[in-house]
């Protein structure tokens, strides 16, 4: 269903009763899983990463000379890599550092849906004359076709109330074909 649709009809917006052209662009792609990266995922980011701790270093008197209180945490599966010395104790080093793993985690499990969605969807549809995959006219006579397969009906209100199980037939057949005129 993916491409530009066509549609023809008397507008109930022109005083004139004009037959006016209107084109949509449509989109499908499968249902995601929005949630990535909360809960499951990143509870157990702490079993991959390693945790070292190291003297701040600077001023800061001799607190930072004594205490261990910078912390460095190494994602090892991503090889993220974030030191952590700005506050003065290791808990909340070590909870900033962790923080901002899962964030950089975040990031990445992003950008992977991102592409994942891009390369389902493939390239973006234009909603153009001769651009067109489906032509529905309301006006003067009752009709739908499909441009890719040829198929044809009167039916026009059946196919805009979701009859859709012959046209759908009829473009899986002619993809069929396609694919079987390439191997041959």
């Amino acid at each position: 269903e993916k491409g530009a649709h066509r549609l023809v009809r008397i507008s109930p917006f022109n005083a004139q009763g004009k037959r006016m052209t209107t084109f949509a662009a449509v989109d499908v792609s499968p249902i995601l899983d929005l949630d990535v990266g909360n809960g499951d995922e990143l509870v157990s980011i702490e079993s991959e990463c390693t945790i070292t701790t190291m003297r701040s270093g600077g001023a800061g008197g001799q607190n930072v000379n004594k205490v261990e209180s910078g912390v460095r945490v190494v994602h090892e599966p991503s090889g993220i890599n974030v030191k952590v010395t700005q506050e003065r104790g290791q808990a909340r080093n070590k909870k900033i550092a962790m923080d901002r793993v899962k964030s950089m985690i975040l990031a990445l499990m992003e950008e992977a849906r991102v592409e994942e969605v891009q390369k389902i969807n493939g390239d973006l549809v234009e909603a153009t004359w001769g651009a067109q995959v489906r032509n529905y006219v309301l006006n003067p006579d009752k009709r739908v076709k499909d441009l890719r397969s040829g198929w044809e009906t009167t039916d026009a209100a059946g196919v805009l109330d979701g009859n859709l199980d012959d046209v759908v037939e009829s473009v899986l057949v002619a993809r069929a074909r396609e694919v079987q005129d390439i191997h041959s």
